[in-house]
């Protein structure tokens, strides 16, 4: 290769005597995949962002191709030679130097001077490391190495595991953090490992040495708040390879999500080579089945980071880059990140460290084939080593799972976490985040010593198996399901509640990777004339989905023997068939769903909470809740609390106190009850029961709706309520007002499902594939059913007593007075009411099923007939859009429509 002639040669340094590192980032040239031409590239950077690569050819539609992910607009999958020419200055020349590559995608050779060197990296988690111990001489070399972004093992199922696939960072190809070469002179510290003993406020050292002759090792131990705490100097010689230090640490400062004080150690090698080195005096441990940090129990509240960066497709490796991450999950109450089958740069460590965050790193694996290759067992052996010895010192690395759902050798797994203990103790570990094995998933493996799960052995631990299925209680937890669990329990991936895709965000994919999946949905949105709906249809999916986290998290922390979930996501996932299931989006800003202080307030270290029958009351009850209080603050509490019950203008209904309790620290703690009558309500109402610990911050809120209590049937006065269509059509041709309610059998619609689209409508099809309701509120038929302009409690039994009808057919200009929201791949237009003009009469179609006999006790049932009729009644309806019967007769079916309804699990199948 010796033919090969850079285009442009740099003069990185000045020959001065204290040149000892070379900074390499700045202009090279690259080839793909042969050495015939070159091309300008910067490096830290990468071939898509250099425009390089095969060109994107695809249009926005709503295909998969297109709705899997967001699209490359240019992607390269192969061999890159990097090159350039570097200026050895005498103060580096005949001295040993490494070269270190921060983040490359998969392997790496180095080249110099046409000659290819000894070494050879492949790792996704770590540093490539090229160490050149005869060093080089005085003048320019030239350097290239040729990196290889295609797959070496087949670590995940579908190329989905998110060290490397395309459905979140993508397969790029080039180097994105430092570049340097440095000398390393009479020795290098390849490794420093500090150990944190909190009982006996020590840190125990361990440096592993590369030495050349002899030197003196000098460490000194810097304070939080800056000061000297403690130095030491240890003579080494040529034999040296490892030196151990126990450091006393006088009234030390323990790392915490509350205090995340840092400590410093600064080692270094005279005439040779230094490290400086950050590490909290924190101990992560168990009691049974509490999590516990520094002792004290903690409660993770956490989301998923799956390297998500629409901008780029890659982790950012500068600090910068991670702030927002961090910054943005605690300003939504979480103190926990999982990177989901991926380890991050460094960076991302020194962010959480900073403030105090606790993470779970994986290794790269997502794997149904797990243990039936020997070479890349070995491969995930060394990532693991990679990964403790570069990042295992951050005192926010709290966790560590083998790697996301995976199956099927639990012999193999268990093994590798037993040698994972053995090797490194400072964090916890678990074979596994969940898994689908057969025998397996239900409950914790032997070597589990956390436990990441969906369901048990006794149950569900994730709303997605209950709130479609059970009529809406406030009482339930998950204490019967975790029962028996003899380690912590995080709660795997809740939610994944599906958002209607924000057109709007178009705007925002300025860098390598193309919205072709959001186009796509506008297109079609705009073909149909459904543009101007987008916003309502994005907003009431993700109001209905923020209502759901709300309930999902507030089971979790009622229960007891509970140590954290983890979301999927907070923000949203713009790959696995466009999973837009965040309540903020790729780019980690807010949707203006709910704010980030209403989040806060069932997502804190301290969170009041209300156990409670029901959502929809009467005038003629006693409003009825036992409060508790979930304290993960740092010390105990002992404050009353206060309770409103408020009408929507914040008068109030009632309102008392719960004694003044002490709340001890890493409990669940039941306060007390209130009763409150619901005499004084005479109208329907929606009320909000607001509980707060009183001279505190801490508060909560829930929605009740109260409706009149009438005993005496309903009058529909001139209404004629029909369950059939020809009965319909005979009033209707008299110049009748109809209510037509038939039941669900007759309807040729869609399965009504109180959840929206679990995760994503591409990814799992077989699911009935709504996203809840756009009720137009200020529709005068719905001025005695309070309801928003999104799905709430109120409306679930409504809802599981409907079949959606698909209204397609109807006139364009005929708007429902309660909307469904349809998934983005179809964008039909869905109803449960409308009304219209047909024969000669006027006409409301309600695909609820309002007089079907098991409904005639409910009250929000009755509640919403009253409200039609009402309105039925009066001068007001006056539907402005005519139908036809043939349009009419087009949302039914002449034969029993299927009644066949999907579960939480179907979506597997």
């Amino acid at each position: 290769m010796k033919h090969i002639i850079p285009i442009l040669v740099f003069i990185l340094a000045s020959c001065t005597a204290d040149v000892t590192r070379l900074d390499l980032s700045g202009q090279w040239t690259v080839s793909l995949d042969s050495l015939s031409s070159f091309a300008s590239i910067t490096l830290p950077g990468t071939t898509d962002a250099a425009g390089l690569g095969t060109p994107n050819a695809l249009e926005p539609a709503l295909e998969k191709p297109q709705l899997l992910r967001l699209t490359r607009k240019h992607s390269f999958v192969g061999k890159a030679f990097y090159s350039r020419t570097i200026d050895i200055p005498a103060s580096m020349a005949g001295q040993p130097l490494v070269l270190e590559l921060e983040r490359v995608l998969w392997a790496s050779q180095l080249y110099i001077d046409g000659r290819q060197h000894e070494g050879f990296c492949e790792s996704l988690v770590s540093p490539h490391i090229f160490r050149i111990p005869e060093g080089l001489s005085e003048g320019e070399h030239e350097l290239m190495i040729a990196i290889d972004n295609r797959k070496r093992y087949d670590i995940s199922v579908n190329e989905l595991a998110h060290a490397y696939t395309d459905d979140t960072q993508v397969k790029w190809n080039g180097i994105l953090g430092r570049i340097e070469l440095r000398t390393t002179g009479v020795g290098e510290i390849v490794n420093t490992r500090i150990t944190p003993v909190v009982a006996d406020s020590k840190a125990e050292v361990s440096i592993s040495l590369d030495m050349r002759g002899a030197s003196t090792l000098s460490m000194t131990l810097t304070s939080p708040d800056g000061d000297v705490v403690a130095v030491a100097d240890i003579a080494v010689d040529s034999t040296t390879t490892e030196v151990s230090h126990v450091f006393d640490i006088a009234d030390v400062q323990l790392w915490d999500e509350f205090s995340p004080a840092l400590y410093s150690l600064h080692v270094a090698l005279a005439d040779g080579d230094t490290r400086t080195t950050t590490f909290g005096m924190r101990e992560v441990s168990t009691r049974g089945n509490k999590l516990l940090v520094n002792g004290r129990p903690v409660f993770l509240r956490g989301t998923l980071d799956c390297c998500i960066f629409p901008l780029t497709g890659t982790p950012p490796t500068d600090e910068a880059g991670w702030e927002k991450v961090v910054t943005t999950a605690k300003a939504w109450g979480l103190n926990h990140l999982r990177f989901h089958s991926y380890c991050p740069p460094e960076a991302a460590f020194r962010v959480a460290d900073r403030h105090g965050v606790y993470l779970q790193v994986e290794l790269p694996l997502w794997s149904l084939t797990v243990g039936s290759d020997s070479l890349m067992n070995e491969f995930l052996e060394r990532e693991f080593h990679n990964i403790v010895n570069h990042y295992g010192n951050h005192p926010s690395f709290c966790l560590m799972s083998v790697g996301n759902e995976l199956q099927p050798d639990f012999n193999y797994l268990n093994a590798f976490v037993a040698r994972m203990k053995e090797a490194d103790a400072r964090r916890l570990y678990t074979t596994t985040s969940f898994t689908f094995e057969s025998g397996h998933g239900s409950q914790p493996e032997p070597e589990d010593e956390f436990f990441v799960t969906q369901w048990t052995s006794n149950g569900w631990v994730r709303g997605q198996g209950v709130f479609d299925a059970v009529p809406p209680s406030f009482e339930g937890d998950y204490r019967v399901a975790t029962d028996g669990i003899s380690v912590p329990l995080i709660s795997h991936e809740i939610g994944q509640y599906a958002v209607y895709p924000n057109v709007s965000e178009i705007e925002k994919y300025v860098g390598t990777l193309e919205p072709l999946n959001f186009r796509a949905v506008r297109d079609d949105l705009e073909r149909k004339g459904l543009l101007d709906r987008a916003d309502d249809y994005m907003q009431a999916s993700g109001r209905l989905a923020a209502r759901m986290y709300k309930e999902e998290i507030e089971r979790a922390m009622k229960t007891p023997g509970f140590s954290g979930f983890q979301l999927l996501g907070l923000q949203d996932f713009s790959g696995q068939g466009t999973a837009l299931v965040g309540l903020v989006d790729a780019f980690w800003d807010s949707k203006g769903l709910i704010a980030e202080e209403e989040f806060r307030q069932w997502c804190a270290p301290v969170v009041p909470l209300a156990r409670f029958e029901k959502a929809v009351w009467t005038s003629g009850e006693s409003f009825k809740a036992s409060l508790e209080v979930a304290n993960y603050y740092n010390t105990d509490l002992q404050s009353p609390l206060v309770w409103q019950l408020l009408r929507s203008d914040s008068s109030e209904v009632a309102s008392g106190y719960v004694a003044d309790a002490v709340i001890p620290c890493g409990e669940v703690t039941a306060v007390g009850d209130m009763t409150a009558p619901l005499d004084a309500v005479t109208k329907a109402e929606k009320l909000t029961f607001r509980v707060a610990l009183e001279g505190t911050d801490w508060r909560n809120e829930w929605s009740l709706w109260v409706y009149p209590e009438v005993k005496e049937p309903i009058d529909c006065g001139d209404v004629v309520v029909a369950t059939d269509v020809d009965a319909a059509l005979t009033a209707l041709s008299a110049g009748g007002r109809v209510l037509l309610t038939p039941p669900t059998s007759s309807i040729a619609g869609l399965e009504s499902k109180f959840l929206p689209v679990f995760w994503s409508p591409v990814h799992f099809p077989k699911q009935a594939g709504t996203m809840g309701l756009l009720p137009h509120a200020d529709h005068p038929a719905l001025a005695d059913f309070p309801t928003d302009n999104h799905t709430d409690w109120q409306w679930w039994y409504p809802i599981k007593s409907a079949r959606v009808a698909v209204v397609d057919s109807l006139p364009a200009d005929l708007s429902p007075i309660v909307e469904v929201v349809d998934n983005f791949t179809n964008n039909r237009r869905l109803a449960l009411l409308f009304e219209a003009k047909l024969a000669g009469g006027t006409l409301m179609v309600s695909t609820i099923d309002l007089v079907k006999s098991q409904n005639a006790a409910r009250p929000e049932m009755q509640q919403l007939l009253r409200s039609l009729v009402a309105y039925m009644n009066s001068p007001a309806f006056a539907p402005a859009v005519e139908i036809t019967e043939a349009q009419l007769r087009s949302l039914f079916t002449t034969a029993a429509a299927s009644q066949a309804s999907t579960s939480a699990t179907s979506i597997y199948e």
